[in-house]
């Protein structure tokens, strides 16, 4: 059977969080635990991820052996564009940055061997205006192949 996503996707934010140092959610403005055991929307900056449609290739998706390349996007939002760009600089060296041939930070999948990360979109940051004020976001898409382990 083909790698599963979710763990692809509880791997890329946990990476995402250890490696920025700043909150992840998944397709929604993450939140925080406070001292009182409530938790509530975490400031800026932050980041979003979202699933986007795979592909997949190799045998049959019956067979254990197929690959899966999942796509997902990662949205940096902040109030000021400086802080877009530090987090979408850190985000991009988390996923695809490398040394020496080798990948930075390792991208552990339960039952799934990473085989490739590339990066696929990159914007700069675009404000809008919500009723919040002045909110900057940044766009990048990756696209993580895995096989089974």
């Amino acid at each position: 059977m083909t790698a599963a996503r979710l763990p692809v996707t509880r791997a890329l934010v946990a990476l995402l969080e250890q490696t920025t140092g700043r909150p992840c959610g998944v397709g929604e403005l993450p939140r925080v635990q406070i001292r009182s055991g409530e938790w509530e929307p975490a400031a800026a900056p932050y980041a979003i991820l979202d699933s986007l449609p795979g592909e997949f290739s190799g045998p049959p998706l019956w067979d254990w052996h197929a690959d899966a390349a999942w796509t997902y996007q990662v949205t940096s939002v902040g109030e000021r564009e400086d802080q877009v760009q530090w987090l979408a600089d850190r985000v991009r060296v988390s996923v695809i940055g490398r040394d020496d041939g080798r990948w930075i930070h390792d991208l552990h999948v339960p039952q799934a061997r990473v085989i490739d990360r590339e990066l696929d979109h990159d914007t700069g940051g675009e404000p809008s205006v919500s009723a919040a004020g002045v909110i900057v976001s940044y766009v990048q898409r990756f696209t993580i192949t895995v096989t089974s382990a």
